[in-house]
């Protein structure tokens, strides 16, 4: 088969849990004799352009750097992205596998693969599951988990607050009679953007209605997803369940806690992107909020690509304020990952969204790390809370702090404990026969 694997970014420029995974899915692809293309938007160049990374062909094509508001909500096709759908003409896969949905790579680009007579698939990795949560985070008012069922003044309120509005005005605003927001919405600005917001719900609803009818197969990484996707009206015969895996086949097993027990001060690891949406902010102050007694050691370690990054450290080492017990370590490449994570003690994963993964916390678990994780998403099912590792309230770094003290005071009764009992972990050959399945159905 003739595979495109299709996502919102990729190597070299962009380093994440998606692109590991989807660069891993299509070593096994290609091993089991399968062509397999890696396709991409581009916003940081002008014209078309190939290239070869990790022996794998990869295409991207230019998109904007400033798209329009039309253009980043999907209602008009995306400059640039007509080039990705001619090359699916020339190319004519068999499979369109898409990953993620971003500006340039959305409903237009699913119809395009349609078109060229290729079976679609799609595998949501990020928390709105597609087009149902505007917010990008399945967590109502960023406080607690949502229910996940998308109603257009529930989740247009949400999002205004998300936005800047208190939540007693983004109620009001929110009750715009979407007829009205569709004219209303045309107000250029922010202006525009608060008064349209209803009627953007109640089209991302049509957007999803569509996105589920136009794929062979919409595959979610967690039960919770697959749940929300299902309460949001659709039909589970469309829907596949596949949980994430590790990507990497040669693993440093770290030794079992009798032969090498944790000693204290106890180091815990967090990678991933500085964005507050994973929690680093919150691990930050929990951490600078114990005494400087509490015999641990954290180390910080995520992509620097942007100035939001730059600006997302900054804060963070606002908030530690020069604690010598946190450090802010270069960002790991993948190869290197599991080297790291089996040198931690913990690692700390504190997302403040439902994630599939993340995949940090499955490496962790296949070396021999356990994981402090928040109890939503893909870490509430892969984590038993007081038996493999433990489970806090995203968002509640206060809880976060007293699990750190008392982890820290004693190692042998939680952290050793944990490893001894730390659960079996998929692989991306697993991953990778049932999406063959899936494709070849």
């Amino acid at each position: 088969m003739k595979i495109v694997q299709a996502l919102g970014w990729y190597y070299p420029e962009s380093l994440g849990g998606t692109e590991v995974y989807v660069a891993g899915l299509s070593r096994r692809l290609q091993r089991a004799g399968h062509a397999v293309l890696i396709a991409a938007p581009d916003p940081q160049h002008g014209d078309e352009r190939t290239y070869e990374h990790d022996g794998m062909p990869v295409y991207r094509y230019p998109i904007p750097r400033v798209p329009t508001r039309e253009e980043s909500q999907g209602t008009a096709r995306v400059r640039g992205a007509e080039r990705f759908h001619t090359w699916l003409e020339r190319q004519r896969p068999d499979v369109v596998h898409v990953h993620t949905f971003v500006t340039g790579l959305g409903l237009a680009e699913l119809r395009a693969a349609k078109a060229s007579g290729a079976r679609v698939i799609v595998t949501t990795h990020s928390s709105s599951l597609g087009y149902i949560c505007q917010r990008g985070t399945m967590m109502r008012w960023g406080e607690s988990l949502c229910d996940g069922v998308c109603i257009a003044t529930k989740c247009a309120a949400c999002e205004l607050q998300h936005r800047g509005l208190p939540k007693g005005l983004a109620s009001v605003v929110a009750r715009l009679p979407p007829a009205i927001g569709k004219i209303s919405g045309r107000v250029p600005g922010k202006l525009g953007s608060a008064l349209g917001m209803s009627a953007l719900i109640v089209r991302n609803q049509a957007m999803q209605r569509e996105l589920v009818s136009t794929v062979d197969k919409f595959v979610l990484l967690t039960q919770w997803a697959f749940d929300a996707v299902v309460a949001n009206g659709a039909p589970r015969q469309r829907l596949a369940l596949n949980r994430l895996g590790i990507s990497h086949e040669h693993l440093p097993i770290k030794p079992a806690p009798e032969q090498q027990p944790t000693q204290t001060p106890i180091t815990v690891g967090y990678l991933g992107r500085f964005d507050p949406i994973k929690g680093v902010y919150d691990l930050a102050r929990a951490v600078a909020s114990l005494p400087r007694n509490v015999a641990l050691h954290v180390e910080l370690r995520g992509p620097l690509n942007g100035d939001d990054d730059r600006r997302q450290l900054n804060e963070l080492r606002r908030i530690v304020n020069d604690d010598p017990r946190i450090t802010v370590a270069p960002p790991v490449s993948a190869d290197k990952v599991a080297k790291v994570l089996a040198g931690y003690d913990l690692l700390c994963c504190p997302a403040a969204c439902v994630e599939g993964g993340p995949t940090a916390a499955i490496e962790a678990h296949a070396v021999g790390t356990p994981v402090i994780g928040t109890r939503i998403g893909g870490l509430a099912e892969l984590i038993t809370d007081g038996e493999n590792g433990r489970l806090v309230p995203p968002g509640d770094w206060r809880a976060l702090a007293t699990v750190l003290r008392d982890v820290a005071a004693d190692p042998g009764k939680t952290i050793d404990r944990w490893r001894r009992a730390l659960p079996p972990v998929r692989t991306m050959d697993e991953i990778a026969a049932d999406y063959l399945a899936q494709y070849a159905a």
